[in-house]
């Protein structure tokens, strides 16, 4: 159901939950932050893009969510208000 390399791809077997109004819809368990290692940081600046960091660092620009867990972030955007970025080392 989700590629491989996605981060709900191990988070465990989808479930029924029942919405307010009576219908029932699969759901798919949250996985648990995994921070990986710290390879170094990047300095933010305003034209940076999660994605385009995760294919610089990374090689694969959809891996921008292990960026995000290295550095405890629910929310992408709030990266960008940081000092420094931590960029997790590759394949961790």
């Amino acid at each position: 159901m989700f590629a491989a390399g996605s981060r709900y791809s191990n988070a465990g077997p989808a479930y029924l939950v029942t919405l307010p109004d009576g219908r029932q819809v699969l759901a798919t368990p949250l996985p648990l932050p995994h921070p990986g290692t710290v390879l170094g940081y990047h300095p933010p600046r305003n034209t940076d893009r999660l994605d385009l960091l995760a294919f610089r660092y990374l090689n694969d620009a959809t891996e921008f969510w292990r960026i995000c867990d290295t550095n405890n972030a629910m929310v992408a955007g709030t990266l960008t208000a940081r000092s420094l970025i931590a960029i997790p080392v590759p394949g961790t």
